[in-house]
C-alpha cells in the first residue's frame, strides 16, 4: 500500500466513525496530553488549532495559557508555516484553518511539539493530509524542537513503511483508544 491509499483509507475509517462520542474521546487524548506535558514540566509547547477531522484541543490550549505556558500555533505562511503565540482572537483563513493574528515569530526552543495526524507508518513517520506543511516546517526547525507527539482521532497505522525520509518522525502517538511512546521514553 502507498502513502495515499493508506491516506485515503484513515480518511474513509475517520468519516465512518459515529459523532456521538466525539467529545469524551477527544477528552481522553487531552488527558493523556496534559499528564505528558506536566511529567516533562514542557513550558514552551506547539499545539495546532484543529479542524474537525482533528483531535480537538482547545480546553488544553485555554488551561495551559491559565498556567502560564507558552503556547505556540501555526501561522501560515506560503506552503508552510511560522509558529506564533496562541492569542484571540482567531481568524479563519485558507482551507478553513482558524489562526491569531500575525505576531512576533517564535524562533527559540521548543519543549514540546503536539502534532494532529491521520495516521502512521511503522517508522513512527506522520502521514497528514498530503499538503506538507508540516514536513516543511520540521525541515527547517527540527534541531529547536526537543519532543514531537502525535495525536489522531483514529488509530491508523500502517505496518508498511509508506513514508519517506522527510517525513516528520515522532516520539509517541496518541489517540483515545491505543496510545504509545518510543520505547526510549515515558509518560
Amino acid at each position: 500500500m502507498d502513502k495515499q491509499k493508506f491516506r485515503k483509507r484513515c480518511l474513509e475509517e475517520l468519516r465512518r466513525k459515529k459523532k456521538v462520542n466525539r467529545y469524551k474521546l477527544d477528552k481522553m487524548v487531552e488527558k493523556q496530553l496534559l499528564l505528558l506535558i506536566k511529567n516533562r514540566a514542557s513550558r514552551v509547547i506547539m499545539l495546532y488549532i484543529p479542524l474537525k477531522t482533528e483531535v480537538n484541543i482547545f480546553s488544553l490550549i485555554t488551561l495551559l495559557r491559565k498556567e502560564k505556558k507558552i503556547v505556540l500555533v501555526p501561522f501560515m505562511e506560503g506552503k508552510s508555516f511560522s509558529l506564533v503565540k496562541y492569542r484571540l482572537p482567531l481568524k479563519i483563513k485558507k482551507f478553513g484553518v482558524k489562526e491569531p493574528k500575525n505576531s512576533n515569530k517564535y524562533i527559540k526552543k521548543i519543549d514540546l511539539a503536539i502534532v494532529p495526524v491521520l495516521g502512521i507508518d511503522s517508522t513512527l513517520r506522520r502521514i497528514g493530509f498530503g499538503k506538507g506543511f508540516y514536513d516543511r516546517f520540521f525541515e527547517k526547525n527540527s534541531k529547536k524542537i526537543k519532543e514531537i507527539i502525535f495525536v489522531g482521532r483514529e488509530y491508523c497505522i500502517s505496518s508498511e513503511i509508506i513514508t519517506e525520509s522527510h517525513d516528520v518522525k515522532g516520539c509517541g502517538y496518541f489517540t483515545p483508544k491505543n496510545s504509545f511512546l518510543n520505547q526510549k521514553m515515558r509518560i
